[in-house]
């Protein structure tokens, strides 16, 4: 488990995040509340907090060392990114990456 002051995830996490999850918590957790709140269905509500779920555990993999690919697959995971894009904006980095290393040797 993850340190305790490691408070990277809760700091990366947009105001609208940070929002849901207020309201998550003063709701005692009730998935069904929270969807009326919202005014959306429970599957739509479900989906929001599945994508955060995943946001929040890329946020704080610590086998994930590099800035931005943590943000890259945290944007994916959010929704933001479709699948190719997210693929080619990796690889890419990742590319890019190896290039300026194989410059340093």
């Amino acid at each position: 488990m993850p340190a305790l002051g490691n408070r990277y995830w809760v700091d990366s996490l947009e105001e609208e995040d940070l929002a849901f999850l207020k309201r998550f918590v003063l709701l005692s957790g009730s998935l069904k509340d929270l969807a009326e709140a919202y005014g959306v269905s429970y599957p739509t509500l479900r989906l929001r907090l599945d994508r955060l779920i995943q946001k929040i555990r890329i946020l704080d993999d610590q086998k994930i060392e590099d800035r931005y690919e943590r943000l890259l697959r945290a944007q994916f995971a959010d929704g933001k990114i479709e699948a190719a894009t997210f693929k080619q904006l990796l690889s890419a980095y990742r590319q890019q990456n190896q290039q300026k290393q194989k410059g340093c040797e």
